[in-house]
């Protein structure tokens, strides 16, 4: 029924494909206008909108490299990377 279509994106010009999958999808929700930015666009425009999450450095109290947490580290606790915290995780 659908068939894949060709598009030109609004903001920087460049084609991308609006699939049949993706036209179904838009027909099953209701939405009545084709994508006009590709994903790349679409994606940079949403993320321009949220408010950017300061990372804090501090170093992985299980093997020592550089780690960056979404959080501000305290003293009197440790803070692993995500590797080690991964692994930690995994072993319980």
């Amino acid at each position: 029924m659908y068939q894949d279509k060709t598009l030109v994106c609004k903001e920087c010009g460049a084609e991308f494909v609006f699939t049949a999958g993706e036209q179904e999808f838009y027909a099953e929700r209701g939405f009545q206008n084709e994508p006009q930015r590709c994903k790349a666009c679409r994606d940079a425009r949403k993320n321009a909108t949220r408010p950017q999450k300061e990372l804090f450095t501090t170093v992985c109290a299980k093997c020592g490299k550089e780690a960056k947490v979404p959080f501000q580290p305290q003293n009197d606790r440790p803070v692993y990377c995500s590797e080690c915290y991964a692994a930690m995780k995994a072993q319980q």
